[in-house]
């Protein structure tokens, strides 16, 4: 595998690479954490295989995979990217994702379309918690990984140290296969441990030399561990034995048993990358090591009905299974979907089935509509080049799928499937917004409606009780991107507002009070007297309403009058014009008139007997409290429970959950914790994590109350 100097077979730049067949394409998604070197080891492979003419830079905002002006403009991946190669007649389909925990829903699309993961880390920088979290997710579902150092070159680069971080966070299995040679701060080249061989970049093109007598102890250690490694994973069960006696052992045999180990998902190379170094030994690893789509797990699919069917395989001529990874809309050219194909082929102008379920709740609307594709393009960052089918296993992108969303599934007309959607961690920070003017209003809808199609870690919500819009975000940095492209792809200008928690209202205490609706204005009047009986329930009651009048002192017909008033103010609220909850309302006594008695008079009487009742006891305030449980490293739990306290939480426990990580649970009111997406971030350096759901409702501290009384 990665010892062998074949010599790469350049892709022609400014032509699309193909394959004919699934075994000759790789689906790999470059993974770290951001500024780890990512996008610069794109442009670098791309570079080598002659697919670019030169690499860009992140700094001069000319990368083949940040192109989108957010990127040029952060210096930082937010977007997946596509950016497909071709090396010994291989096509290799690199994802290039964002390295931003806000950005985790384009990660997770290029761990779904991909088939192997290069964990990318940095020599100056180490390793992130972000970084074991994925790598942690990757071996949950057996998805082969090799590792890739890049800026071995910096100045503050230490391979040694971050190989061996590697190695402890990353476990067993962990093992380089090539040693940076640095001399004055210069990387020269790099020493293959299983042929003992130099390969000497120092001129720019790879030179196989004989390594100097200072390497042979260094040498000799690592590659004793190395091979040590492939074999425990060998099926050779002899070779161990054969090995512990000293037989010299046969580096085509070993290669080999490395590259089935790493297609394997059981062992994971150590690469290294400078600038200018290591490109041919990563697309060796790639092309040799990292399985074909064939051998690729199909991730669970159904009918429109949720029945389970088997027995769809890598097929090009099978039936058409492919899923909408990515979905960029332009203003220009439209809505264009990067598609991965398991299954069948897909080919211009046919007609294919687009389902999409299971997302409603972020904006994501059920359905089942069929659809026209347009042309095929095998996109390099944002340059389109036609492509002529998008077979099993290949990647390509959709013109003009208007229904199409981020994780749809494209299928046969004839046979419509759905792909069970990838895990998508919830949108935990609530971002309130306006439009500037009337003009930004009218555009407003349609500009979101596209935003929520792209992006299915962005929820949309329409609040019916503080009547505002509410953006629900991963983080500050999603925030600002989402804003910007509303204003520079949309042309639609917002403003962010402070974001209201929808409080509750209820009596505290219990008392009588009258409701009188009397006018006589010489034609027909209003005349209804309701007497009024009110007393707080208990948290989560809800609303009673008791009849006890006798003798028939209010007519029957009117009595249902009574309680529709009350339940009206109920919504409206008698203090600070919340909802009010959790009050029994009994109507024990009213006066009526033959002539001028009404529905709406004993309705307007029922509204005006509740705000009496108001005016005579006090009024709460109620907040809505929420049960968490957050996530962290066992290194963070006390930082994480003494803040949860200064929210005014309680916390309620703590257990472990898997190796170093406890799962803290806690009780905290909502108006506490409407930035917490961004507060646990910092104080877990963001390995933390958190769900919430409402739990009930209680009464908001005097002081509080009393200011959000005098806001509203």
């Amino acid at each position: 595998m990665a010892e062998r100097n074949t010599g790469g077979a350049a892709g022609a730049a400014g032509r699309a690479p193909a394959a004919d067949r699934a075994d000759a394409i790789r689906n790999v998604v470059l993974v770290g954490h951001s500024g780890a070197g990512k996008t610069t080891l794109v442009e670098q492979l791309l570079a080598a295989t002659g697919t670019i003419q030169r690499p860009g830079r992140v700094e001069d905002g000319n990368t083949v995979s940040d192109f989108d002006e957010v990127e040029v403009r952060q210096q930082r991946s937010v977007n997946l990217a596509l950016a497909p190669l071709l090396h010994n007649g291989i096509k290799i389909n690199l994802l290039d994702t964002p390295g931003y925990a806000d950005f985790v829903g384009d990660l997770r699309a290029g761990l779904r379309a991909a088939d192997a993961a290069l964990f990318v880390v940095s020599a100056s920088d180490g390793i992130d918690g972000l970084t074991q979290m994925l790598w942690e997710e990757c071996a949950q579902v057996g998805m082969p990984r090799a590792v890739v150092i890049t800026k071995i070159d910096h100045q503050r680069a230490d391979f040694d140290e971050v190989l061996a971080t590697c190695q402890d966070v990353f476990g067993d299995g962990v093992a380089p296969l090539y040693l940076p040679v640095i001399t004055n701060g210069h990387v020269n080249g790099l020493i293959g441990l299983l042929t003992q061989k130099f390969y000497n970049y120092a001129t720019g093109a790879r030179i196989e030399k004989e390594p100097g007598a200072e390497y042979e102890t260094q040498i000799e250690e690592y590659r004793g561990s190395l091979i040590e490694g492939i074999i425990q994973e060998s099926e050779d069960e002899t070779l161990m034995e054969r090995y512990l006696e000293g037989e010299p052992m046969d580096t085509k045999v070993l290669i080999e048993d490395l590259e089935k180990a790493v297609a394997r998902g059981s062992f994971y190379p150590v690469l290294c990358s400078g600038l200018g170094v290591g490109m041919q030994e990563v697309l060796e690893v790639i092309t040799q090591g990292f399985p074909s789509p064939l051998e690729h797990p199909m991730p669970e699919i159904t009918d429109l009905s949720g029945k389970p069917v088997k027995g769809i395989a890598c097929d090009p001529d099978g039936p058409l299974v492919a899923e909408v990874v990515k979905t960029t809309s332009d203003p220009y050219v439209g809505r264009i979907s990067l598609v991965r194909v398991f299954s069948g082929t897909l080919r211009p102008d046919m007609t294919v089935h687009v389902s999409g379920h299971g997302l409603a709740d972020r904006g994501h609307e059920d359905h089942d509509v069929d659809e026209r594709i347009g042309t095929l393009t095998c996109p390099l960052g944002k340059q389109q080049r036609g492509a002529a089918k998008g077979m099993a296993g290949d990647i390509v992108a959709v013109a003009k799928l208007s229904r199409a969303e981020t994780g749809d599934t494209l299928s046969d007309v004839e046979q419509p499937l759905l792909m069970t959607a990838w895990a998508m961690p919830d949108p935990l920070l609530p971002v309130a917004i306006r439009a500037k003017s009337k003009a930004d209003e009218d555009k407003l809808s349609q500009a979101l409606g596209r935003l929520v199609a792209e992006d299915p870690t962005l929820r949309l919500e329409n609040n019916a009780e503080t009547r505002q819009l509410v953006l629900w975000c991963m983080g500050e940095a999603h925030t600002d991107v989402l804003l910007d492209r509303l204003s520079k792809r949309h042309g639609v200008e917002v403003e962010r507002i402070e974001l209201r928690v929808p409080l509750r209202e209820t009596f505290g205490g219990k008392c009588q009070a009258m409701g009188r609706n009397v006018k006589q204005t010489g034609g027909h009047g209003q005349y209804a007297i309701c007497h009024l009986e009110v007393e707080p329930l208990p948290s989560g009651g809800g609303f009673e309403f008791v009849d006890k009048i006798v003798g028939g002192v209010v007519p029957r017909q009117f009595i249902p009058s009574v309680e529709k008033g009350v339940r009206a103010q109920m919504e409206r609220g008698v203090v600070a014009g919340y909802p009010m909850v959790d009050v029994r309302v009994t109507l024990y006594d009213g006066k009526a008139h033959s002539v001028d008695s009404s529905d709406m008079a004993f309705q307007i009487a029922g509204q005006l007997a509740l705000k009496e009742a108001a005016a005579k006891v006090p009024t709460l305030l109620l907040e809505p409290v929420d049960e968490l449980s957050v996530l962290v490293a066992d290194d963070h739990v006390g930082s994480v429970m003494s803040d949860l306290s200064s929210r005014r939480g309680r916390v309620l426990g703590t257990e472990p959950v898997g190796t170093g990580r406890t799962l803290v649970k806690a009780e905290v009111p909502e108006l506490e914790i409407t930035r917490y997406a961004i507060d646990l971030r910092s104080m877990s350096h963001g390995t933390g994590t958190f769900t919430r759901s409402f739990l009930r409702y209680e009464p908001l501290p005097p002081n509080l109350a009393s200011k959000v009384a005098a806001e509203d």
